[in-house]
């Protein structure tokens, strides 16, 4: 069962990574074919984090107060990059995801999952102006350019997605999972949200 949602917010991030995964896991929640699980935003530190644009945001905790998680979401933006040279966060990454039933990354949160280890030898996307990065950290990850391949792709417990509005795409299939494709279509009607699109590129389930 999943009952809690943590997203990961932290300065610097790209605010529609994780405000549109938010956005379709809140409104899922009507539709959830169980109790509905909590959502939280989750931040290295206490105190409010800036995005990229420079929105404030207060998160509802600390990676320290969050030990556990049943869907752990990492999204993207500039901010990775001072991450991936923080060990604690990558730890947290680490212990989180071991004992979650699933994680998702969008955009250049992947590259966080690349140094954490977990994309050894797994098929995974990012942002297409990422992949070289990501293939630098991830050398052994067979990384698939969102330009060209997939705008999300699937390997069981883990989801990386592709820049930006590949994350709403990919937050709506993970609900379809989650809860079943009349909650996920439900969802986008809710949004108005052209789901699934025509353009949109199919996932790889390698499970």
């Amino acid at each position: 069962m999943f009952s809690r949602i943590s997203i990961l917010i932290f300065d610097e991030v790209e605010i529609l990574d994780f405000s549109g995964p938010l956005e379709v896991f809140n409104n899922a929640r009507s539709f959830w074919n169980a109790p509905p699980p909590s959502i939280e935003l989750v931040s290295p530190n206490p105190g409010a984090i800036h995005t990229v644009g420079n929105m404030r945001v207060l998160p509802d905790r600390t990676i320290s107060e969050c030990l556990h998680t049943d869907l752990l979401v990492i999204p993207g933006g500039k901010g990775t990059r001072k991450l991936l040279q923080e060990p604690r966060v990558i730890q947290w990454i680490i212990a989180l995801h071991a004992h979650a039933h699933l994680t998702l990354s969008i955009c250049t949160g992947a590259l966080l999952l690349g140094k954490a280890r977990l994309l050894h030898k797994r098929e995974a996307t990012t942002h297409h102006t990422a992949i070289k990065e990501l293939r630098h950290i991830a050398p052994s990850a067979h990384l698939r350019p969102s330009e060209r391949s997939e705008r999300f792709v699937d390997t069981g417990d883990i989801i990386t997605a592709a820049g930006i509005s590949a994350g709403i795409d990919a937050a709506l299939y993970t609900v379809a999972r989650i809860s079943g494709s009349n909650t996920a279509r439900k969802t986008a009607e809710e949004m108005e949200y052209d789901w699934p699109r025509s353009t949109s590129r199919p996932s790889i389930v390698t499970q």
